[in-house]
């Protein structure tokens, strides 16, 4: 007997390449600003410690921990990583 997938409200989304598309990129940013928060309390650092450490203020790292910031830059993860004691590493993935 075959059986088949049930289909939900966000696989009908998803099909739309336009929805599919803001999907991915917000999805990336709440990725990016998961892992920064990740990091911080991995390395036991206040968001204003980091600030301090990144010479950026308080409520620059709440904006880079929100999952609706979208102007990260290789330079600023890179100066996190480093205040963090961790290694930025970035990798190209091909596409499904």
């Amino acid at each position: 007997m075959k059986t088949t997938k049930s289909r939900t409200y966000f696989d009908k989304l998803m099909e739309d390449k336009d929805f599919k598309a803001k999907f991915d990129e917000g999805y990336k940013n709440f990725v990016i600003s998961e892992k920064i928060a990740e990091l911080r309390h991995k390395a036991r650092l206040t968001q204003e410690q980091l600030a301090k450490r990144v010479h950026t203020t308080k409520s620059a790292i709440s904006r880079y921990e929100n999952n609706g910031y979208n102007g990260y830059s290789i330079t600023l993860l890179h100066k996190i990583a480093i205040a963090c004691g961790a290694d930025l590493r970035v990798s190209f993935v091909f596409k499904k």
